[in-house]
Parts: C-alpha cells; structure tokens; sequence
C-alpha cells in the first residue's frame, strides 16, 4: 500500500513538473460574451478585435482573479440588429441568450443598431450584467441615460465615441478648417434613417448654419437603399461644395460609385461611412472612393501614430487576419478586453459591483489614448489630443491609402479636393 501511494506521489509531482506554473488554461474561463451583427462591419470587425485580444491576454497567462490565473473565452451571438426590416426583440434574445445559456460573464461589443442597445439596457441591468459598448450605437441617448439614472445603469460602459463628440469636438472643426482651406461654404446632408444619423444631420445643419455656411438639401434614405442618383443631381445643381454623409450601411459604396461617375462637384465628408472605411474598399470601387472622407471614431481602425500601443495593434491585427483595422468598432473592442483584464484584476474578484467601480476608476494609456470613464454617464472621455483622452480619426482615401487628416495631433496628411472640383471664391 505504502509503495503505491510513493508511486502516486512521484507521478503526481511528474505531472505538475509538465505543467507549466500559473497556466491560466487549467481554470475555469471567464466568459465574454458579444452580442454583435456579425454579418456587417462592425460586427466582425468588433469579433475579430475581441479575439485578438484575448488570444494574447491568454498567451501572455490570462487574467489574475485573487490569487488565480484564469482564461478569458469568447461567445459570440448574431443579433442581426443591422439587417433591413429585423425586429429589436431578435437583439434581445441574442443578449439575454448570452447571459441565461452561454453563461456570459461579462457583455463587450452591442447590439450595435443605437435602437437595440438602448432596448437592451433595462435587460442588463436587471441581470447585474456589465456590458462594455464598442461598436456600432452612437446615440448621445445612451449614456444620457446612464447619467440620469446612474444607480440602476452602473454596470453599464462605452468605451468608443459618440455622435455629438463627433460632431462638436471633430467633424465642424475639421469642416471648418477646410472651409477656410479652400473656401467653402455649402452643404448637402444625405444621412441613413437610423437614430444617431438622423440626430447627427440635424445638428450639422444647424450648427453649420451658425457657422455662415448654407444647406443646400437634407435627404433621409432607408437602410438598404441602393440609388442615390436624385440626390446627387440635387445637389450637384444647387452647387452644394460638401456632401455630409452619415450611413453604417454597406450600400453607401454605391453612393460614392455614383458621385465620382457624375463627377459631382462636393466633396464627400462622411462621418461614420461603413463602405469607405474599410481596406478594400478601394479595390471595390476600382478607386472611385479616392478624395472620401471618413470618420473611423476611435484612433487605431486606421494607420497613425496616436499612441506608441497604435502601430502595435494595427501590425498585430494584420498579422492576424492579413488586413489593416476595418473600421469603426476595431480598435475600442481590443480595448474594452484590456479594460476589463484591468479592471478585474484591481477589483480581484469577478463580482459586478466591485468590477463596475473598478472600470469607474480606470485609468490607463491604450491604442486611442488616455482612456478613462465619465463617473456619471460610464461615456469615455474624448479629446483630440491622445495624451488627454480617448481620440478620433478621421481619414482621407488618397492614392489607395487611408490618410488620416484629423485631428491634428495625429494627422500624416492634409484634406485634398478632387480635380474636378474647384475651390470657392
């Protein structure tokens, strides 16, 4: 008996020698879950992020919970929330799926349509549930909601930008610097009918309108929509010198098709413009996106060197699936995973409470900047300088390449107008 028990003990020492110390994979996982619209861009972009980041978090040991090195492993839902015609309760169930069946610890990514993350933020918080927001909703009303109500909303966080930021804090100072620039003073506003673009068009134009410049036009499209010629000729007849543009619908690569076919006269301004953000949208259009302008939200879902952390992320993400950062919802999905590695690790333990008030509490250097939450609304705090906070990009198709052109303390380029088009007087 004695003989059998020495040999277990020999074995069993064996065996740790082979394991290494500390393998985090031994222990029970972490469940991230991601409620995203996979089949669009900022659904796998924000997927493909997620796990970048926590195949190296894991890599590099996994996450320290107390004295315990666990795993982090992804789940991820199709709420198909960016799809033409599908109902928000299909978003809900995917995040209530999460929560009840996948066990999900924690929420990072959607839903992604501003409709259905607004929807889901009830479902949350009834299930204590913290949900980090990286893509996709841009609604103000989001984390006006968590401000007005901060109890009952505090496990809930957006780690990316917003829509009145975008528009304040970049897209007017950057429309006027090229106004100036190039002397001009006419719009032509052409958003999809969703939520944060509709709210977005009307700003722009009333604050634009302030700012001495005149609306030539303000059209409104359904999701899905696929000619945009009337539009165009309206605009080209009117004179208008910029076409603002607010779509997350893939089918805006057909409105830039037609604008440069018509040779329109404007200059593309997007803010988020899911079809030009992406690498390959040049190759699609057979360069016809050349002089598009678009804004990625966050640093680091195109090339610049906002950060030291920028270039690492951009190099990494291409190493992994053979293309730069897509898009919005690239670099504030790897983000938000880090976060939360901080955060649970401050907090030492994976309980909601303590976890949320660590994330409150976060404080740290990331792709896009200082990265750090408002104590009342959980919205990052934004900036366009990277040292101060969380900073955007906004980004002009030159030559093939994405050539970030605002905000200045971090642009390789200056916005250049298409030939055909000529400078105000």
């Amino acid at each position: 008996m004695k003989k059998k028990l020495r040999l277990f003990v020999a074995l069993a020492a064996m065996l740790a020698l082979l394991v290494p110390a500390g393998a985090a994979l031994a222990a029970d996982p972490i469940v991230i879950g991601c409620p995203l619209s996979t089949a669009f861009l900022y659904g796998w972009d924000a997927e493909r992020a997620v796990k970048l980041a926590v195949e190296e978090i894991n890599a590099a040991g996994g996450v320290k919970v107390g004295g315990e090195m666990r795993p982090f492993k992804v789940e991820v839902i199709d709420t198909r929330d960016l799809e033409p015609g599908v109902p928000v309760s299909e978003a809900l169930m995917g995040v209530e799926k999460l929560i009840l069946e996948k066990h999900a610890n924690f929420l990072i990514g959607g839903p992604v349509r501003s409709e259905a993350a607004l929807a889901a933020m009830a479902l949350l918080s009834k299930h204590k549930m913290i949900s980090i927001l990286t893509t996709g909703a841009l609604t103000p009303k989001y984390h006006a909601t968590v401000a007005k109500n901060p109890e009952k909303f505090k496990y809930l966080f957006r780690i990316s930008g917003e829509v009145v930021w975008m528009l304040k804090g970049e897209m007017i100072p950057a429309l006027v610097a090229v106004g100036k620039e190039y002397k001009l003073k006419s719009m032509y506003i052409m958003v999809q009918d969703v939520a944060w673009a509709r709210a977005l068009g009307d700003l722009i134009g009333k604050i634009m309108t302030k700012q001495g410049w005149q609306v030539m036009g303000h059209n409104v499209y359904p999701t899905g929509t696929t000619d945009y010629s009337m539009g165009l000729v309206e605009a080209k007849k009117k004179g208008a010198q910029v076409l603002v543009l607010a779509m997350d619908m893939p089918e805006s690569a057909v409105l830039l098709k037609q604008w440069y076919d018509m040779k329109v006269p404007a200059l593309p301004f997007g803010t988020v413009l899911a079809a030009a953000e992406q690498p390959g949208f040049w190759k699609a259009t057979e360069g016809k996106g050349e002089y598009t302008l678009a804004s990625v939200v966050n640093a680091g879902n195109a090339p610049s060197n906002a950060t030291p952390w920028t270039m690492k992320f951009v190099n990494a993400y291409q190493k992994k699936y053979g293309v730069e950062p897509e898009g919005y919802g690239t670099s504030s999905s790897y983000m938000a995973v880090y976060v939360l590695k901080d955060a649970i690790e401050r907090a030492g333990t994976l309980n909601s409470d303590k976890v949320a008030k660590a994330i409150e509490q976060t404080d740290m250097m990331g792709v896009y900047g200082r990265i750090r939450f408002d104590p009342k609304s959980h919205q990052i705090i934004p900036s366009i300088d990277p040292k101060e906070g969380a900073v955007g990009t906004i980004f002009q198709w030159q030559k093939g390449k994405r050539v970030v052109v605002f905000p200045p303390k971090i642009a390789t380029g200056k916005i250049l107008l298409p030939p055909w088009m000529k400078a105000g007087k």
